[in-house]
């Protein structure tokens, strides 16, 4: 089971998802206040599960309803995701993957340990 951990940060209030391997799978943004930091884990609990896939590596790829995961290519290169809530705001993002195959892997352990994921403060 994965697990959502909130820390503060010198500039605010963040969460990272951890998959049960304690890898970090998705981090958000920083937040101002932790009920801000706890809205956001509740929007990742609720949309990670039913976001399609938009694999914007691909040329002429499919564009999708929000809400959903974006695959793209860094100014380094790697693949990352973006999941993105149904108002198109990011609500979490990955860490850069060498492979697609991986980033795509990352995409579905969020989906997979959102949804039961306990809530911790470091």
């Amino acid at each position: 089971m994965g697990k959502f951990v909130i820390r503060k940060t010198n500039t605010g209030i963040k969460f990272d998802l951890k998959a049960s391997n304690g890898e970090v799978i998705a981090t958000s943004e920083v937040y101002n206040s932790e009920q801000a930091c706890r809205n956001g884990i509740e929007s990742v609990i609720k949309n990670a599960p039913v976001a399609a896939v938009e694999d914007q590596t691909v040329e002429g790829y499919a564009q999708e309803k929000h809400p959903k995961f974006e695959v793209y290519t860094d100014k380094a290169g790697e693949f990352r995701f973006r999941l993105k809530a149904t108002n198109g705001q990011v609500i979490a993002q990955s860490e850069g993957y060498k492979a697609l195959a991986s980033c795509k892997n990352g995409i579905e352990s969020v989906k997979k340990n959102a949804v039961d994921a306990e809530i911790v403060e470091a």
